[in-house]
């Protein structure tokens, strides 16, 4: 089975962060569509003003949504729901609940305050949550512990998301018998392609792009997050298999 790979368009990157990172709604959508040519089956983007701040409000994610759809991404959309966007927990409620156009999925850190009510406020408006807890890191258990005690348990339309500081495959073998049962894993930086590899091995929804890391597995600057996604393609399974075909039939 070929690994599901997540596309991060932009992340909490800006423009000072390299020519790769697309900035405007235009570049945003450009980079999706490459995304999903590479092999990306779906998208995180965060959408930001003009000014380049990350906002919740409606007037700026409802039309890079409808851009990037218009466009013909037609694989589920993402949007992250938290701190960096809109830093009051009353006011991250208030914007989900006003947004006239939905993702099909929004990301709710469960290291933040109010995520529980946060997460079901966005299924209660049919989006799904990608519900993301920090593990192996300086944010300790308490995130996890948070997720645990959420009664919300619907295996179709939560995921659980885990970041991971380094490659642990003990770490990820725990969270096989954690609920719900889809489970996405990723790292940032140093720890992206390690996390990435093991997350093809073990057979878990990954994420890659610009949003992560910046380098591709030989250290060379990434030009693009669809040169990102073909590189993670490389490590999976069917693709390292397609690569040694095509090798010994030179």
């Amino acid at each position: 089975m070929r690994t599901l790979l997540l596309a991060s368009v932009n992340g909490a990157r800006s423009a000072a962060d390299g020519p790769a990172v697309p900035v405007s709604p235009a570049d945003l959508t450009e980079s999706a569509l490459a995304a999903v040519a590479a092999g990306a089956g779906e998208v995180l983007v965060h959408p930001r003003t003009p000014c380049g701040r990350e906002s919740l409000s409606p007037r700026v994610v409802g039309p890079v949504l409808a851009a990037m759809r218009g466009a013909g991404v037609h694989v589920p959309l993402s949007v992250p729901a938290g701190i960096g966007a809109e830093p009051d927990p009353a006011g991250r409620l208030e914007r989900v609940r006003s947004w006239t156009v939905l993702p099909d999925r929004a990301v709710v850190h469960f290291g933040e305050p109010g995520a529980g009510e946060l997460g079901r406020a966005l299924l209660e408006r049919g989006v799904s949550v990608d519900a993301v807890v920090p593990v192996g890191g300086p944010a300790g258990p308490e995130p996890m512990a948070r997720f645990m005690a959420w009664p919300v348990r619907d295996p179709g339309r939560v995921r659980l998301a885990v970041e991971l500081a380094a490659a642990d495959p003990a770490l990820v073998a725990g969270l096989r018998g954690l609920p719900p049962a889809a489970v996405l894993v990723y790292g940032r930086e140093a720890a992206a392609w390690p996390v990435l590899r093991l997350a093809a091995r073990c057979g878990t929804v990954a994420r890659t792009g610009v949003g992560d890391v910046l380098h591709l597995p030989d250290g060379r600057p990434a030009r693009s997050t669809a040169e990102l996604v073909a590189a993670a393609r490389e490590l999976t399974p069917r693709g390292a298999a397609a690569s040694a075909a095509t090798a010994a039939n030179r």
